[in-house]
């Protein structure tokens, strides 16, 4: 369960600190107070995209703390440890929302990817906001609902796992027997290219090796010519040599060190110097007589070097990438001459995919059949209590007509609704009324909670449309899934305030001409003004007070 909530200069809340209770905790506040922004706040915290408008104005940065207690949460504990990112029973989530929009998250300390905070927020938390409604229109949520509910997801991934396999061995069948239908052309072609290919004796190709030799050849004529004027230089020159001046330095400094013996050392370095310069000169002189100009092989090399060139710019690729090339092209070459072989064997592969796939779908749309009469049972009793005596609602399994298999099964799931006797269920698209639609949203969302793991769960004004004894329903359904689990509860039904176990106020403070908000706990006096206020508005009376502690006396005896 969430122990702990502390927000550091996030849009409007410069700073709050809140301990949170086991059971049915309600949060409730003027219009405008901020309740939200708490909503806001999981949300980042949990691994919603943040950007730079989160932090409070004037602050460097916006920050969110939770502390979670991992006792009712074994999935939790099971997939930090499994991530190395385990600290007892307990865990501390961290996020960092800085001016310019970039977060940083961490789990225990730790630092982590969004990514790896959304995996483990679902095992941990779940927020069912004030449009879900319209998110149960879409037929996806409606699958994944009956699948949740059913417990069917590890044959459901089963099926998905045989789907993705089917999936890619037929795309590469269906890519196989089309580039048949051309197959011989395809494979002249590469023969001509992979022939044209080997004149370049592939084995012993070396581009970086042909290219420095040519350049040699090229520039023989400069070579020889600044190579004997260095050797002139250094040794040959009679006159005035590199070899002869240090010499006349090293006589003349020999002569001194004798008054003067620190020189020695400076001698000693002359002297090598002159042996140096005087076997660079030799070296030199031996590597010229070395060369001779070849005209020949000038043209052998100007020959290859262009023959490369041409079929780099042929197929697009850089010279030394040829023999990758070549490789390529017979590989390709090879699977074109056994693409009958692979062909069959695929073709073999697909059809026992298919009829595994077949199989596993089957049990799937069987056990989401009988799961789909239980929840439609639950859900039928649950929307009467919830004001539609009449109401009845069905869970529709069918069969798509497909030959192919497909993501999640073979079934259209689809939740109908009838609101009066005697009428046909029509698709929960169809449901005129915005209150009656809201009513099955609640009733299907408590119902698909109840068998659910997560240890916390947090319902943003999912009562919006309802009102009079049905919110008091409402209020004592939410207050039942608190029994094993942490329900917090965004409202402005007092029917549904009073049924908290902890009652939160949201209140807004302007100081400075800067707007900020703050949560505390209601005591038990505190708590029957603001169910009075949730009552009768801005002029409370003697009766309302009254009202307002019947109210919570009734929800405190009837627990």
């Amino acid at each position: 369960m969430l122990l702990n909530l502390n927000i550091i200069d996030l849009a409007v809340v410069k700073s709050l600190d809140l301990d949170l209770e086991k059971g049915m905790s309600v949060l409730t506040g003027e219009t405008g107070a901020g309740k939200s922004i708490l909503l806001t706040a999981l949300g980042l915290a949990l691994g919603d995209r943040a950007d730079s408008g989160y932090v409070r104005p004037e602050a460097k940065r916006a920050e969110i703390n939770l502390e979670f207690d991992l006792a009712d949460a074994p999935e939790a504990q099971r997939w930090l440890k499994e991530n190395d990112l385990d600290d007892d029973h307990h865990c501390l989530i961290r996020r960092i929302v800085n001016q310019d929009g970039r977060s940083k998250a961490y789990i225990n300390n730790r630092p982590i990817t969004l990514q790896t905070l959304q995996t483990l927020s679902e095992k941990l938390v779940e927020i069912h906001g004030q449009h879900a409604h319209l998110t149960l229109l879409n037929s996806d949520e409606q699958r994944r609902l009956l699948d949740a509910y059913a417990k069917d997801q590890p044959l459901l991934d089963q099926v998905n796992a045989c789907y993705r396999q089917w999936q890619q061995a037929n795309k590469e069948l269906e890519t196989l027997i089309k580039a048949g239908k051309d197959k011989t052309e395809r494979e002249e072609l590469l023969r001509y290219q992979i022939e044209e290919l080997q004149q370049l004796d592939l084995q012993n190709f070396n581009y970086a090796a042909l290219s420095e030799e040519h350049s040699k050849l090229a520039n023989l004529g400069q070579i020889l010519a600044v190579g004997q004027s260095q050797v002139d230089i250094l040794y040959e020159n009679d006159e005035q040599s590199v070899s002869q001046m240090l010499g006349h330095s090293l006589n003349e400094i020999t002569h001194i060190a004798r008054f003067a013996p620190e020189l020695n050392e400076i001698c000693s370095l002359l002297s090598e110097a002159q042996i140096q310069a005087e076997e660079a000169a030799q070296q030199l002189r031996r590597f010229l007589e070395s060369q001779e100009a070849d005209p020949q092989r000038m043209d052998i090399l100007e020959n290859q070097i262009a023959v490369i060139q041409n079929l780099s710019r042929k197929h697009h690729v850089k010279p030394d990438e040829l023999p990758e090339l070549a490789e390529n092209l017979e590989q390709e070459l090879d699977g074109l001459t056994h693409s009958s072989e692979r062909i069959e064997a695929l073709k073999i592969s697909t059809a026992k995919l298919l009829e595994q796939y077949d199989q596993l779908a089957a049990q799937l749309s069987q056990q989401r059949k009988q799961a789909s009469k239980n929840l439609a049972r639950q859900i039928s009793a649950m929307i009467k209590e919830l004001g539609m005596p009449q109401g009845e609602f069905l869970v529709n399994v069918t069969a798509l007509d497909l030959e192919a298999p497909k993501l999640n099964g073979r079934d259209k799931i689809e939740f109908l609704v009838s609101a009066n006797p005697g009428l046909p269920a029509k698709p929960l698209a169809k449901v005129a009324s915005g209150g009656e639609l809201s009513r099955i949203s609640l009733a299907i969302q408590v119902t698909t909670s109840s068998d659910k793991t997560t240890p916390t769960m947090i319902f943003d004004e999912v009562d919006t449309g309802i009102g009079g004894g049905i919110a008091e329903i409402v209020g004592q359904k939410l207050r039942s899934l608190s029994q094993n689990r942490q329900v917090m509860c965004v409202t402005h039904l007092p029917q549904v305030a009073s049924q908290a176990h902890t009652h939160l106020y949201v209140e807004k403070n302007n100081k400075a001409d800067i707007t900020s908000s703050n949560v505390r706990v209601l005591n038990d006096e505190e708590r029957v003004q603001e169910i009075a206020r949730m009552l009768g508005g801005v002029n409370i009376t003697a009766n309302t007070l009254a009202h307002a502690k019947e109210m919570l006396f009734q929800s405190a005896a009837s627990h």
